[in-house]
């Protein structure tokens, strides 16, 4: 058993020695079994150089078809058509040796094996040579079982479909894997009780916890990659109810074409349990509409204009422009897309969206037609402490783009917003809903004036996205690899969350769709609160809550609220042809009395008066109230509204 311990790959020549001896042996008894072990019969022919002959075809037909090159402890059933092939070319090798030998006769036609004989010995050959296989592929197995036997954990895979089998043969096939498995569980009750590879399927949920009693099952690996989202959370939910991790397996295009590795098999991770059932967008509709145009990302080295860059490379444009402010994290992403297969020309500009004079130079360089804007200061406490620069960036910045997105005739200007704008209760918030504002009277500014082919600018609207820079799940993986504790600002704070390929997709939907003038407001989901979340990060890391982490209440932050809203109490929705897009009906304001507004917070920002800008900014958002803010105060001498 030690031999197959420490031999990791059976040489090749070996193999074919092996086969060789093996067509022999069928060979020589072929004779016998063909003519029912009558020896008269059978001394009528020189069997020893038949069966040496028929022998040397095989060999040829081996090195012909490379039959000998699979690993024999991965036996599979491609082996078996390798052999199928192997030995019906021998036969092909056989018959025009005959053939031509009859015209020829260098050899005697004793030295060849009769067509029956030939027969009989490749049905006998064939399961002596899949067999060997799978004896050696069983005797490798079991000498790693005994040899992981102490320190192997027991594990269940849930899902007997193609992907549990590849997830087993690569678990159970890996030498140094410390994983044994034990049991199949699946959701289907016609493979209840069934077999696999030799272990039993057990029937869901309750299969599961009778193969963790009985079995003594210490891990279970999730192995459907069609599974929803609900099931994979109530499985995972299973496991942490009975103290055992569980794993998955990526998805199916990330290990198709290399196959499934055992460091593929990773945790479970909080997204993989916030995430909803995929979104299907008409994708070709969303290409068609970008393929060969001048599009341009700002904030293209964020979480979000960065996914957007990628997915707009796969609409094939013509030339993607993608800016941002940050050097580094730009660099990041052109080294990253550099060389896109798809071909599009890439242009990676360092710029400052507030910068008036350097965005007309783009503009007027590059003349983009579409416009995806994303670039945003979006930290509340950040903006909190500085109001000017969120006024800056958030709305300046957006009123330069939107203005020369319309004077260079970009087709489309989609802004990235937030549902903090929605009753916002902070100055970041409160920006982008004065940025919304701007963007949409500037629509209906131009469509007043009947100006043919202006610009239409479209606004999406959406909550907290998964992984994205400031997002509250790193800050937890953070802290607890840290040992604790994690803080959350209130055990009732609520939020909600998709990720970012989800909104991104979503983006582009709405960017096609769009007529201009349109709020478009996202399908969110159902809000998560925080504090679950956190328990649910801490189980998932192995970690007892309390014992081995604890959860710190730290208070609302300045500017934070209990709870996100999609909608205030003055907008409705309507829908349209995607479920998951709702258009929030929103009145546009009047674009005359915004612009020269948003133009007074130069000379406010110019006296370095951050009460006095937050004023103009309650001023022009009316329902902006602070919340646990220092410029709560100014709600209570509120001015009258402008409009």
């Amino acid at each position: 058993m030690e031999f197959f311990r420490n031999l990791r790959i059976v040489p090749r020549w070996l193999i074919v020695m092996v086969d060789a001896i093996i067509v022999f042996h069928a060979a020589f008894f072929a004779f016998f079994i063909r003519f029912n072990f009558n020896l008269d019969q059978v001394d009528r022919f020189d069997i020893l150089p038949a069966v040496l002959v028929f022998t040397l075809l095989a060999v040829v037909s081996m090195l012909m078809t490379h039959s000998y090159v699979g690993i024999v402890r991965h036996t599979h059933s491609g082996d078996l058509v390798n052999m199928m092939k192997m030995l019906g070319m021998a036969h092909v090798l056989l018959a025009l040796i005959k053939t031509s030998n009859t015209y020829v006769m260098w050899l005697d036609a004793g030295f060849f094996l009769p067509f029956s004989v030939g027969l009989i010995a490749s049905l006998l050959a064939f399961p002596l040579l899949i067999g060997y296989r799978l004896l050696v592929k069983e005797a490798y197995q079991y000498a790693i079982f005994t040899r992981n036997k102490g320190t192997a954990k027991k594990v269940a895979i849930y899902g007997a479909g193609q992907a549990g089998i590849l997830t087993y043969q690569t678990l159970s096939g890996h030498g140094s894997s410390q994983w044994q498995p034990v049991a199949f569980i699946d959701d289907d009750p016609v493979k209840s009780k069934m077999v696999l590879h030799g272990k039993k399927i057990f029937l869901g949920i309750n299969g599961l916890k009778y193969a963790v009693e009985k079995l003594g099952v210490q891990e279970v690996v999730i192995a459907i990659n069609t599974l929803t989202p609900q099931r994979r959370r109530e499985i995972v939910d299973t496991c942490l109810a009975l103290g055992i991790p569980s794993k998955t397996i990526p998805p199916a295009e990330e290990w198709f074409n290399v196959g499934l590795q055992t460091k593929d098999i990773r945790e479970v991770r909080i997204e993989d349990l916030l995430s909803r059932e995929e979104i299907l967008l008409d994708k070709n509709s969303v290409a068609a509409d970008i393929k060969g145009k001048v599009v341009m990302v700002t904030g293209a080295a964020g979480s979000i204009g960065s996914e957007l860059s990628r997915q707009l490379l796969k609409c094939r444009p013509k030339h993607l422009i993608v800016l941002d402010q940050a050097e580094s994290a730009l660099y990041d992403l052109q080294q990253e897309i550099k060389n896109h297969p798809q071909g599009a020309k890439i242009e990676y500009l360092i710029a400052d969206i507030r910068n008036k004079d350097r965005m007309r130079e783009i503009f007027n360089q590059f003349r983009p037609q579409l416009v995806f804007h994303a670039a945003a200061y979006k930290h509340v406490p950040m903006m909190e402490a500085y109001p000017e620069e969120a006024i800056q960036c958030n709305v300046l910045g957006t009123k330069i783009l939107a203005d020369l997105s319309a004077a260079y005739g970009a087709e489309k200007f989609v802004m990235v917003s937030t549902d903090k704008a929605v009753n916002p209760t902070n100055v970041m918030g409160a920006s982008k809903r004065l940025a919304e504002m701007y963007v949409q009277s500037l629509d209906y500014h131009l469509s007043m004036q009947e100006m043919e082919g202006h610009t239409r600018f479209i606004t999406t609207r959406f909550g907290n996205v998964l992984g994205s820079n400031g997002s509250v799940i790193p800050l937890f993986r953070k802290q607890i690899m840290e040992g604790g504790p994690l803080t959350v600002t209130h055990p009732e704070i609520t939020r909600y969350f998709m990720t970012i390929p989800e909104a991104c997709q979503l983006v582009l939907e709405a960017g096609v769709m769009g007529n201009g003038g349109e709020i478009y407001v996202f399908d969110m989901g159902e809000p998560v609160k925080i504090v679950d979340l956190a328990k649910k990060m801490i189980a998932l890391s192995g970690k007892k809550l309390n014992e081995d982490i604890k959860i710190e209440f730290t208070g609302l932050r300045a500017g934070e609220k209990l709870y996100e809203e999609l909608l205030n109490k003055d907008e409705e929705v309507t829908a349209t042809h995607h479920p998951k897009i709702k258009i929030a009906k929103v009145k546009a304001s009047e674009y005359e009395m915004i612009h020269d507004n948003i133009g007074e917070f130069h000379n406010i920002i110019g006296f370095q008066d951050e009460f006095e800008v937050v004023r103009q900014l309650k001023k022009l958002v009316p329902e902006f109230v602070s919340n646990y803010s220092r410029f709560s105060k100014l709600d209570s001498t509120k001015e009258e509204v402008l409009y």
